[in-house]
């Protein structure tokens, strides 16, 4: 069992294109491999390992199959800190003995697991050098799909695989300062189980102060479901908050601003850098 540390920005098609060019163009990247991959993910017939807070999936990477269960986890200071098993296989069926020593095996039966979605795509790999800290950078490209549903998907996903985790953010900061990018706090996982339907975020008003992470994924649930965040019924004072802590409180105002008039989650990451900037600004600062 392993930790990881990752960001995950979704983008657009353009976007990622940018992003491409802006990790060539560093002195401190070097490319990687690049590979085809085919990833099925299991559940329960009523979802039952979605909302134990697990993902469990078979990723066929060339001729290799791969089994990985992966807790949800935290998310601090902008990154996602998650649990994670991976085991080999030999072929492409799974192997429940493999899970006998996880949480799973005392929270589910087993035995009524099935393939509920699937998430495929070729990823680039970078490699990023930030000083002491080595990053690797996958840019994703592919789609998600359940049945005859589908989405896009176009991510850049910093992991950490040496050194401080304030670098990851730094890193990610970096990029988002050129390119628009989304910081997501809707997984792969989570996306796939929405059009599976079995996954069901809600955009409704509320008077609980919204810490900023609960902020974020306010957000990310406008952006899976294109529509509308009610921002002048939240209340959002403890992110104005934060926002005047990390120094980013005019780029606050200009975000709330562009939201509250009613601008798409989506629509409003995909054509400017405001809103990915004071994303990672606030993960940068620890405001999350």
């Amino acid at each position: 069992m392993a930790t990881e540390l990752e960001i995950k920005l979704s983008v657009s098609e353009h976007a990622q294109e940018q992003a491409v060019q802006w990790l060539t163009g560093r002195p401190d990247v070097h490319s990687g491999k690049t590979m085809d991959l085919v990833n099925r993910y299991f559940d329960t017939p009523d979802g039952l390992l979605n909302r134990s807070k697990a993902a469990l999936r078979i990723r066929k990477a060339g001729d290799a199959f791969i089994q990985t269960l992966k807790t949800r986890g935290e998310f601090v200071n902008g990154a996602h800190a998650r649990e994670e098993w991976e085991w080999p296989l030999a072929g492409p069926d799974l192997d429940l003995d493999l899970l006998a020593d996880t949480p799973l095996h005392r929270t589910l039966d087993l035995s009524e697991l099935g393939v509920v979605f699937e998430t495929n795509f070729q990823r680039r790999i970078f490699w990023l050098q930030q000083g002491a800290a080595t990053i690797e950078v996958a840019v994703d490209s592919g789609v998600v799909k359940a049945g005859d549903k589908r989405l896009p998907l176009n991510e850049i996903e910093f992991e950490l695989t040496s050194g401080a985790p304030e670098s990851l953010v730094n890193a990610a900061l970096a990029l988002a300062d050129e390119v628009p990018v989304f910081l997501n706090l809707v997984s792969k996982a989570e996306q796939g189980y929405w059009l599976g339907g079995l996954y069901h975020p809600q955009l409704e008003a509320g008077h609980e102060r919204l810490s900023v992470t609960a902020y974020l994924k306010t957000l990310g649930h406008g952006w899976l479901l294109e529509k509308p965040v009610p921002i002048q019924m939240l209340d959002l004072s403890r992110v104005a908050g934060a926002a005047d802590a990390a120094g980013c409180s005019e780029l606050w105002r200009q975000v709330n601003d562009e939201l509250s008039r009613g601008v798409l989650v989506r629509e409003f990451a995909e054509r400017a850098t405001l809103l990915g900037r004071l994303q990672l600004q606030l993960a940068a600062a620890g405001q999350v």
